[in-house]
Order: C-alpha cells, then sequence, then structure tokens
C-alpha cells in the first residue's frame, strides 16, 4: 500500500481514493473481519465473531461499517431461513491505495500512515503467530515457506514495474490455486500469506 490488499475475479484490485472509505481501515477489528471474510468467501457475523473472539453486535456493527462503503456486500441465496445475513468481499482482488491520492491533504496523509502501519502490524502478528507454531506444520511446508530480503538499486520507474510484476505473479498463482480448487483439487492445500514490501531507503 502505497499498494495493498491485494489483497481477486479477473478484475483488477479496487483503488481506494476516497478518504472516508480509507478511514474504514484505521481499525484493526476491520482489518481482521475483512481478512477472514476474504478468506472464508462467504460468512456470517456469528461465524466471524468467532473467529475473532469478540461479540456478534460488535462484529455485526463493524461489518455494517465495511458494507457503508462498498467493501463488503450480502451474499445472496445463502441462508436457508432468511434469518441470518451472509456477507461476502465485494471485490474478489482486494483493494490498493496510493500516497499521492492523499498526501496533497494533512488529513489525508495522516490517515494513510496509520492504515499502513495497522495493516503492517496484523501482517506482523501472522508471521508471528506461524514462527510460533511452524514445528506443528511438519518438514513439508516449513521447506517449502521463505523469507526473503533483497536490495536492489532501482529508478522510482523500475520500482514500479518490479511491483506489477510481482502482482501479476500473484495473480497467476492465485488464479491457479483458485481453478484447482474449483476442480475438486483440495488435498494438501493451506491458505498462504505472502508478504512484499518494496520502498526506497539511503544507507
Amino acid at each position: 500500500m502505497p499498494e495493498e490488499e491485494p489483497e481477486e475475479t479477473g478484475a483488477d484490485p479496487r483503488r481506494i481514493t476516497d478518504l472516508d472509505a480509507l478511514k474504514v481501515f484505521t481499525h484493526p477489528l476491520r482489518i481482521e473481519l475483512y481478512r477472514a471474510l476474504f478468506t472464508a468467501r462467504t460468512a456470517t457475523a456469528s461465524q466471524l465473531a468467532d473467529q475473532v473472539d469478540e461479540a456478534v453486535s460488535l462484529v455485526s456493527y463493524h461489518l455494517r461499517k465495511l458494507a457503508a462503503h462498498g467493501f463488503i456486500t450480502e451474499a445472496a441465496g445463502q441462508s436457508s431461513d432468511g434469518r441470518e445475513r451472509w456477507w461476502k468481499v465485494s471485490s474478489e482482488r482486494g483493494f490498493t491505495f496510493r500516497t499521492s491520492d492523499f498526501a496533497d491533504r494533512p488529513e489525508g496523509a495522516a490517515v494513510m500512515g496509520e492504515v499502513t502501519r495497522q495493516l503492517l502490524a496484523t501482517r506482523y502478528a501472522r508471521y508471528s503467530a506461524y514462527l510460533d507454531q511452524q514445528l506443528a506444520w511438519g518438514k513439508e511446508w516449513t521447506d517449502a515457506s521463505f523469507s526473503s530480503e533483497y536490495l536492489p538499486r532501482l529508478t522510482a520507474e523500475e520500482m514500479h514495474r518490479f511491483g506489477e510484476e510481482l502482482g501479476e505473479l500473484m495473480k497467476r498463482w492465485t488464479d491457479c490455486g483458485r481453478a484447482a480448487e474449483e476442480e475438486g483439487d483440495t488435498e494438501g492445500r493451506e491458505h498462504v500469506a505472502v508478504h512484499l514490501y518494496g520502498f526506497p531507503y539511503r544507507p
């Protein structure tokens, strides 16, 4: 984020340019709920409340905030009795935002910085949880997991193109996994988190 959440059907990620919409993600629980729903594809407030260990009423409130800005929408035809409201993410490609869309306003830059830090904190928490539990995954998964840092020397244009190529690579592998699942190939498949960062620095 400067580009964010990946983070899927053929369409590009939704680009957030409205400040009020971006403010939705200054709350860490909304980030957690969005990610949980992104993974589950469809879920009720009760199901999500169990996942995040919060009261259903609180989860319902935050889901309505996400829905008010179009990040999630009702999933039709899921409830057998019509009493439960089912939700799904609005864009299967997630969302993105850029510094340049908000940097011309002091409040915009502050909100963007807060959202980015909240996202970073939740990613760090997820990776830390994996490190604590990695022995339980077994050799196949621990050998397949990776954590790398590269330090190329690039122009701003080259870094932009590099980021776009990484995005295309992630889209290809995401589509590959989804196509296999749709054909019933779920054996040995797990959710995989991939965190990528690219930013300039001076030694």
